[in-house]
């Protein structure tokens, strides 16, 4: 089978980060669009000659046509197994099991995350590195530049035979190159199997606990029906839009309180099950709800440093908890009075992989509904679903009483993010560039009823590898341990989104039960007085509260 050269050019296009390369599909439908930016993962990640490639994708528009250009690459270039998820998905969180448990060099992950999907919507690709976690900055800087140079791209003449049936577990051969097709869900189980005491799940369930997982018609779906229904018992049912569809059935699969209204809503009804959870387009963000009670992700990640003592192959080896700096301090409290050592990074998983690498913490996770440990090296929906189950197995308690019960214990951190999507990018830069002027004089001074204690542009040097990365957000603390944060998000394709994130903390009992945006009132007007928003952007409300 003919390998070709193909003469391309190269693109002068948005520089990939560790959440990859996200455009529109129709922009990765351009002519050698896809392969240019493959073949510069190729060029840029060492010497795979021989070695073995993990591929896979949530399933969205454009995935298996996607999967079929890069096997064909892939064998063109060199690699000696591919390893494909059966009709092409993998769950970003099992995609980083494999790369683990099977020592690949590597995988090429196919998602947009939490962005919609269809023929009109978005499409993503990513590279993960042997660790099981997204490449490190000087890898994504290197395909980058390669993109800038490329002129050529390696590939199998897509003639009769070169396309792979992802239908079936199956081993196939492409050119000299293994392509097998493995089963989406059993290794990514059974490490699940060997984290959690599925003994005490299973009895809880039998037991008559209820619950109601949202896969949003995304990756989750098989992976959840197998675990939850399948193995632990949950009655049949009890995942909701579990079926993977290309387009998430013309939802938004993120999984917060307004995208996952159907589950919400259910949540907050006299139906209510005991426990609802959903997770995202690619798996690896959660929510968690209880009956009548919406758990904060930040809140999420403390109660599970709290409580990893319930959780078998948890118990008594928290080395340590990271959080990304927008994420609520609430785990800081936790890891305060447990003694572990905390974390303040900033967002991007990449810099949590680095600490587990180096054995420094267990447990980390983003407000932006992401939590993990180092099991593997990406954040984990489902995983975070388990953990909550066995939990509330080992308590035998509700999700309310548990988190009551918590912020009794360590204080309430009220915390909430303000999310302004597809603003005109110009005014959000702009707007950026006016807080990092006014912060360098904020300090100590009076701003209403608040004094500034620190203000800043959040700058971080990793433990580990040294490396510095700036201009991270905006941060302005106050005395009374509240703190507004500011920040531009990379995730979107179209315009910018503007970030807003409020947290007081509060100790007094008697305070502990308010509305979280009347708690918050006076942070977010000052916010938008300070950061002369409305007068910048136009916008006088969110698009998203969370």
């Amino acid at each position: 089978m003919p390998i070709s050269t193909i003469i391309t050019t190269s693109f002068d296009d948005q520089k990939p980060g560790t959440s990859g390369l996200r455009k529109k599909v129709t922009h990765f439908q351009q002519t050698h669009y896809l392969e240019n930016f493959v073949q510069s993962i190729f060029d840029s990640i060492g010497d795979f000659q021989g070695k073995t490639l993990v591929l896979g994708g949530d399933g969205r528009y454009y995935n298996e046509d996607a999967i079929q250009i890069i096997l064909r690459m892939a064998s063109a270039n060199g690699f000696a197994k591919v390893l494909v998820g059966q009709n092409g998905i993998l769950s970003t969180p099992a995609a980083s099991v494999i790369i683990r448990k099977k020592q690949a060099f590597g995988g090429i992950i196919l998602s947009a995350s939490h962005n919609p999907g269809g023929p009109d919507e978005d499409f993503g690709i990513k590279y993960n590195t042997d660790n099981g976690g997204p490449a490190p900055e000087k890898i994504t800087d290197a395909i980058y530049a390669k993109t800038k140079e490329i002129s050529e791209y390696r590939t199998l003449d897509t003639d009769s035979g070169t396309e792979i049936d992802l239908s079936q577990l199956a081993t196939h051969e492409l050119n000299g190159m293994t392509v097998e097709v493995i089963d989406s869900v059993s290794d990514y189980a059974q490490l699940m199997n060997e984290l959690f005491d599925f003994d005490a799940i299973r009895g809880m369930i039998s037991d008559g606990f209820t619950l109601c997982f949202d896969a949003m018609h995304a990756v989750t779906g098989p992976y959840a029906v197998e675990i939850l229904e399948n193995q632990l018992g949950a009655a049949k049912g009890s995942i909701i839009n579990g079926i993977p569809k290309e387009d998430f059935g013309g939802e938004h699969p993120d999984p917060n309180l307004v995208h996952a209204h159907h589950l919400a809503e259910l949540m907050f009804s006299p139906q209510s099950p005991d426990f609802g959870a959903a997770s995202d387009g690619d798996g690896d963000r959660n929510m968690i709800v209880g009956n009548n009670i919406f758990v904060t992700p930040s809140d999420s990640l403390a109660i599970l440093t709290a409580n990893a003592d319930h959780v078998p192959s948890y118990k008594g080896k928290i080395k340590g908890v990271a959080r990304s700096m927008p994420t609520s301090q609430a785990s800081d409290q936790v890891a305060k009075k447990l003694g572990l050592d905390s974390y303040e990074t900033p967002t991007g998983w990449k810099f949590f992989g680095n600490l587990m690498d180096a054995d420094k913490v267990t447990l980390c996770g983003e407000e932006s509904f992401g939590t993990g440990s180092s099991h593997i090296r990406e954040k984990d929906g489902l995983w975070a679903v388990l953990f909550w189950l066995n939990i509330l197995a080992a308590r035998k308690e509700s999700v309310a009483d548990i988190v009551q019960k918590h912020w009794l214990e360590f204080g309430r951190n009220y915390y909430s993010r303000h999310d302004y999507e597809a603003i005109d990018t110009n005014a959000a830069n702009q707007l950026m560039t006016g807080l990092r002027e006014k912060v360098k004089t904020l300090a100590d001074t009076q701003i209403g009823s608040l004094t500034v204690s620190y203000s800043d542009d959040f700058s971080y040097t990793d433990p580990v590898d040294k490396s510095i990365s700036e201009h991270q957000g905006i941060r302005i603390g106050f005395t009374n341990g509240s703190r507004v944060v500011y920040r531009l998000s990379g995730t979107g394709t179209s315009g910018a989104t503007l970030r807003i994130y409020y947290e007081s903390y509060e100790t007094n009992p008697d305070k502990m039960n308010q509305d979280t945006q009347q708690a918050l009132k006076d942070l977010i007007k000052l916010s938008v007085d300070i950061s002369e928003l409305k007068s910048l952007t136009g916008r006088t409300e969110a698009t998203v509260i969370t």
